[in-house]
């Protein structure tokens, strides 16, 4: 196993968390963090060594994006302070704090030519008493309501403005954000890139054949179907590879039904031809993971 890199932690965590994150990414990337650019570095550091050995995406799983911002001297100096163990500076910085390291992140990726993935809308750990008896995580997460569109456009507009957007999936868990999410997509589309800002596949509690449908009829509506990448595997569970012959399935039923009611045609090579990319060529060409 490579050393755990998880960015959306750091932008996640209480104070005492993120103090007790930041001292273990010290001492993976081998070098002091004694300032915000020092954070920076080892941030960057850990990028490099991913990117050495194969990665080419990144992935922040977050409740919403946040506004774009950046830190100031007085932020940045607050932030030196809780380096040294006083947590309460943490108030000074903490709004600034995750968008600052998000853009920067972001950039990152871009000049590396990863491409980033953000999922959006989880609202977690809502039984406290399950939390303390089995810790963080422990399955009782749902769906979160929250505002997505605003925070989303500016953080994307932010990076594209300075020519820095790199390839983006979207991913969103809340069904009542299927086209906002797809409509944004096309906001950001360009660089010569085919499908460069993607509307990701049904996600988590929406990773059902339901969710699988209504994901593929959103971007079919409000984008092109024949630049999607496909269905996404979370590597965690062996068994979650079958959902790729779930997908390819549902995917496949969806196009046999459309040509059957006109609205395709009824070309089994043409037809072929896209279920072949929708599965397998669009992926490979767009995360370019043969690219050193």
């Amino acid at each position: 196993m490579l050393p755990t890199f998880r960015p959306d932690r750091l932008l996640q965590a209480d104070p005492a968390a993120l103090l007790a994150y930041i001292r273990r990414l010290a001492e993976a990337a081998a070098m002091p963090i004694d300032t915000y650019d020092d954070l920076l570095a080892a941030l960057e550091e850990r990028i490099d060594y991913f990117h050495a050995h194969g990665c080419r995406l990144a992935d922040h799983g977050l409740p919403a994006m946040p506004a774009p911002a950046g830190m100031n001297r007085q932020q940045e100096a607050a932030f030196r302070a809780f380096l040294q163990g006083d947590l309460q500076q943490a108030a000074a910085f903490a709004d600034s704090f995750p968008a600052a390291v998000l853009l920067s992140l972001c950039r990152m990726y871009y000049r590396r030519g990863w491409v980033q993935q953000f999922h959006l809308g989880p609202l977690r750990n809502t039984n406290s008493r399950l939390r303390q008896r089995l810790g963080a995580d422990a399955g009782a997460d749902s769906l979160g309501d929250f505002p997505q569109a605003v925070t989303l456009a500016a953080f994307l507009d932010t990076l594209d403005a300075d020519e820095q957007l790199a390839r983006t999936i979207l991913y969103n868990l809340n069904p009542a954000d299927n086209e906002l999410f797809a409509a944004m997509c096309g906001n950001f589309q360009g660089d010569g890139i085919r499908g460069k800002i993607q509307y990701g596949p049904a996600w988590w509690f929406l990773d059902q054949a339901d969710g699988m449908e209504k994901q593929l009829n959103t971007l079919s509506n409000f984008g092109l179907l024949s630049t999607f990448v496909g269905m996404t595997t979370d590597s965690r569970s062996f068994l979650s590879f079958s959902r790729h012959e779930y997908f390819r399935r549902l995917l496949c039923a969806l196009l046999a039904q459309d040509a059957d009611r006109g609205l395709l045609p009824a070309d089994e090579a043409w037809l072929g031809g896209l279920v072949a990319d929708l599965c397998y060529h669009n992926a490979k060409n767009y995360f370019s993971l043969d690219q050193k």
